[in-house]
């Protein structure tokens, strides 16, 4: 199983190129199964969650064409409507074949997921939808049956904020009978650019980005080309590195129009930030500023980044309050801080972080996406070395972030 081995004490200098964005792309990709004709997408990023969506959507019957320019995707052979366990099992995001499948073939049979295992996360708002729609759902052994000769459009209020659920229930309208309207609807910019994709197939979507979404259902929609949005996480994740280190960066192909409360924050630390218009530099003072926080849905400040700013808050001049509303169990990395030398103590769903002058190299053992990093970051501060197991989570969720911190000046590599 690979590792990843830092050498910490380096700040991190110079350019490096922000990917695709893997929230974003999964749904768009889960787009083809409602259309026979091919959908052609750029800017797709090169991770494991990526290929095992593929590998799925190819297990249906979707042709997937990669070559320099993207990758193709023809569902005009889908004949195999069911997401087994053996794929669904390690993530979360394939329960996004549901709506499509449904809409399209008129049944489905999709594994209850897995994924990262930082909270319930349950899949009931997907179903309630769905079912408000005419769905006949059934969940046995492990599996949700769904059938609908055509769905009809609903208005839906779903009971909590819910990004998947938001993008499976719109996904699912654009082919529906009759218009839909979600309320409650998801906010984040990947809803906005599934939406944006959707609509350049021929769909008939309005509000996307606010909290109520309108979808006139269409008896077909038709094949596209759509370039997938940046990767606004992997974006904050780098901005803090460099943050956390004392360094001086400019990431490109990115944008600061969806990091405002990022932003804001690492301002706030200290840092001097310019926004350009597909880049953002950052130089860090020699000693951040403790910045407290609380996670909520977009606009807000996103749980994806809380971990990374909990690695940010350990080296800072100061305490720091994160308070985290999203997830339950989205603490899992603060034992292998500690590991590093970091002060922080848990008070329910709060996390109060002492900062200290220096932390120190040790084995540690990932146990999510956003908490991998997280441990990459205070990797790259501690002194000496430090190894980074089960990395296998940041290979869900971070395109080549070897290759990208050493062209940046980290001493990183991986090992087996």
């Amino acid at each position: 199983m690979d590792k990843l081995l830092i050498s910490g004490g380096t700040e991190l200098s110079g350019e490096a190129v922000i990917s695709g964005a893997k929230n974003a792309a999964l749904p768009i990709l889960c787009a083809s199964l409602l259309t026979a004709e091919p959908l052609h997408l750029t800017n797709v990023p090169q991770l494991n969650d990526i290929a095992t969506m593929l590998r799925l959507l190819g297990e249906m019957g979707v042709g997937v064409d990669r070559d320099d320019d993207g990758l193709t995707l023809a569902g005009a052979g889908l004949d195999n409507p069911v997401a087994s366990y053996e794929r669904v099992k390690t993530m979360r995001a394939s329960i996004l074949v549901l709506g499509p499948l449904v809409a399209r073939c008129g049944e489905a049979r999709v594994s209850l997921p897995g994924g990262c295992a930082i909270g319930a996360r349950p899949v009931d708002q997907h179903i309630k939808g769905l079912q408000a729609m005419g769905a006949e759902i059934t969940v046995e052994h492990g599996y949700v049956h769904a059938r609908a000769a055509r769905l009809k459009g609903a208005r839906i209020c779903t009971d909590m904020v819910t990004v998947t659920g938001t993008e499976n229930l719109m996904m699912a309208a654009c082919l529906a009978d009759g218009e839909t309207i979600i309320e409650n609807a998801a906010r984040e910019p990947e809803v906005v650019d599934l939406a944006n994709c959707l609509v350049s197939m021929g769909a008939r979507i309005s509000g996307a980005g606010t909290d109520v979404i309108r979808i006139q259902g269409v008896d077909r929609l038709h094949g596209a080309t759509h370039s997938i949005m940046p990767d606004r996480i992997e974006t904050g994740t780098y901005l803090c590195a460099a943050a956390a280190t004392g360094g001086n960066i400019r990431l490109t192909r990115t944008s600061a129009a969806y990091l405002d409360t990022v932003v804001d924050k690492l301002m706030d630390a200290g840092c001097d930030i310019v926004v350009e218009r597909d880049a953002i530099r950052l130089a860090a003072p020699a000693r951040l500023k403790a910045v407290s926080l609380r996670t909520a849905p977009y606009p807000a400040f996103p749980t994806d980044m809380q971990a990374q700013f909990m690695a940010i808050n350990c080296v800072a001049d100061g305490v720091a309050t994160i308070r985290e509303t999203i997830f339950e169990n989205r603490f899992m990395h603060v034992n292998e801080l500690m590991r590093l030398g970091a002060n922080i103590q848990i008070e329910g769903n709060n996390a109060i972080v002492r900062g200290v002058d220096t932390l120190e190299g040790a084995m540690v053992m990932a146990t999510d996406l956003r908490a991998s990093a997280s441990l990459v970051i205070a990797g790259l501060v501690a002194r000496g070395e430090t190894l980074i197991d089960r990395i296998y989570h940041l290979d869900r969720g971070y395109e080549r972030i070897e290759e990208k911190l050493a062209a940046l000046g980290a001493a990183v590599r991986r090992v087996t």
